[in-house]
């Protein structure tokens, strides 16, 4: 390992991977170094089932959606996508069920068979106004934020600029009321998978139509709109990165924690490790979340107002994994048959006459410390469309993504409810899917708490800070302390896997040390 470089990246998630990359092609000598034994972060490849070893899980984050192609364009990062389709598969205990994909005269039948004519138009004008608003919207990702309203003015066409600064602002439910759906379960569906995933926010949460609009900022190639599944599971995303990093020379070492960032008259000028090394450089980006920044460097050297904005985006996560290995394919009780069910994300949703009055009760139970009875629940099964992850024993992987409970249980723990609580989730899959348990053969959770301690994300948030700040509100990429910059999922233009923040922090950190790219 050096003992001077110009560019520390700390993290190697794929944000770090992607800084890593860019800086390295413009000529920077980088150095990554990275806490775990292995790269990515929240984006990797394990294989967590001592009873199936050898299947191949995406434990953390699951699926590819948001990342600008300009970046994998610009890194020369390899990365086989694959289609989901069908994408979307609603069961519904009635009998009724909907698959979204790409044959659209079966999904108009289905609609209208199922639902009414009024939900197929509303369905048709979401999408079409929402593909506009995204072509709009999309090279505000790779610049500098600005505000939602000079967002606005500069990238989205006039006729969609209240619109769009009503949607960035307010309530997804105000979003989706526009279109006239007339079935509560179609805008649970998608108030759930795009307005509420990694929130803490329900219905009537500002910031919602945010988090709208992040997840459905979908343009890889081929992708339409939707999210891709990555060949080799998420792993395969972080370690094209890094390979694009080191041919261009950055320097990659796991196993080397920053125990903190050396400041010398005011300025970042390097890292100490928790071995004793230090590190020094004319930058350090951080790609850890911003409250790990703020501890690293020492709430002092940071100016006030960072440290306001920052007080004030603090967020718990609310989000719960359960990562499954199954022996067979589960049946669906309202679709029996094969047709493609088990390819998309499967929505398990309240099923009473009044969804969204449930899924309200169910967000107001886990904002006291309780468990709702009745979660929202998004079902992935990646071996069905990517069986390069299955084992030689034949099981499937499966993950459970559960929306929302609580980061800390009022009058218990998790290690006390965990299991529990894992039974009583099998419960509700096996009203949609009879002799579900039976199918189970191994689990591994991701409660909050050990999205915190597992993948050293502060507080157990997935998107660092709350995906309801947007624009010029999230983490800015240059600190305000000179030499000292952030790249993490907590900056423009959200967290997910996107790779702007990554790239974006490199631009920067390359006009400020006077390198060209």
């Amino acid at each position: 390992m050096p003992t001077r470089t110009d560019v520390i990246v700390v993290g190697a998630g794929h944000n770090g991977l992607v800084a890593a990359t860019m800086l390295a092609k413009s000529g920077l000598k980088v150095t990554v170094v990275e806490e775990r034994a292995m790269i990515g972060g929240a984006t990797k490849t394990e294989y967590p089932f001592p009873r199936a070893p050898r299947l191949a899980t995406s434990t953390a984050s699951y699926l590819l959606g948001v990342m600008p192609p300009e970046i994998i364009e610009r890194t020369g990062a390899k990365i086989e996508l694959i289609r989901r389709n069908p994408h979307y598969f609603l069961p519904m205990l009635d009998g009724r069920s909907l698959l979204l994909g790409t044959d659209h005269a079966a999904m108009k039948d289905q609609f209208l068979a199922m639902f009414s004519e009024a939900d197929w138009r509303a369905n048709g004008a979401l999408a079409h106004e929402i593909e506009h608003i995204r072509d709009d919207m999309a090279p505000s990702w790779l610049e500098e934020p600005l505000s939602a309203e000079a967002t606005a003015q500069k990238y989205i066409r006039p006729s969609l600029q209240e619109v769009f600064v009503n949607l960035v602002t307010g309530t997804v439910e105000d979003y989706l009321s526009r279109f006239g759906f007339k079935s509560e379960m179609l805008v649970a569906m998608y108030a759930v998978t795009d307005g509420f995933s990694g929130l803490t926010g329900s219905f009537g949460t500002p910031g919602t139509g945010m988090n709208f609009l992040v997840h459905n900022m979908c343009r890889l190639p081929g992708a339409d709109g939707t999210w891709m599944v990555a060949r080799g599971g998420m792993g395969a995303i972080a370690n094209a990165f890094a390979r694009t990093a080191r041919e261009h020379g950055a320097e990659i070492f796991t196993s080397a924690a920053v125990e903190r960032i050396v400041t010398t008259n005011g300025k970042a000028t390097g890292v100490a490790l928790a071995d004793g090394r230090e590190i020094t450089a004319r930058a350090v980006i951080v790609n850890g979340d911003p409250f790990r920044l703020r501890e690293m460097v020492g709430r002092a050297a940071l100016p006030a107002a960072l440290n306001t904005r920052l007080d004030n985006c603090k967020r718990t996560g609310t989000t719960m994994k359960i990562n499954m290995a199954l022996r067979d394919l589960p049946t669906f009780k309202c679709l029996p048959e094969m047709r493609g069910q088990h390819n998309g994300t499967m929505h398990l949703l309240p099923q009473g006459p009044h969804p969204i009055a449930e899924i309200k009760a169910g967000f107001d139970k886990v904002m006291r410390g309780e468990l709702a009875e009745r979660p929202t629940i998004e079902w992935y099964i990646h071996t069905q469309v990517d069986p390069s992850l299955r084992d030689p024993e034949g099981h499937h992987n499966a993950a459970f993504f559960i929306q929302w409970v609580p980061y800390e249980i009022k009058g218990s723990t998790w290690e006390i409810e965990e299991a529990k609580y894992v039974d009583h989730i099998f419960g509700v899959a096996e009203e949609f899917c009879p002799g579900f348990r039976s199918l189970v053969v191994d689990t591994s959770v991701f409660t909050p708490q050990r999205i915190e301690r597992e993948i050293g994300i502060r507080y157990g948030h997935i998107h660092h800070i709350d995906n309801t700040f947007g624009f010029d509100q999230r983490m800015p990429y240059s600190t305000g302390l000179e030499g000292l910059y952030s790249c993490s999922a907590g900056c423009h233009p959200a967290g997910s896997v996107v790779g702007a923040a990554g790239h974006n922090c490199a631009v920067r950190v390359i006009r400020d040390v006077g390198v060209r790219s």
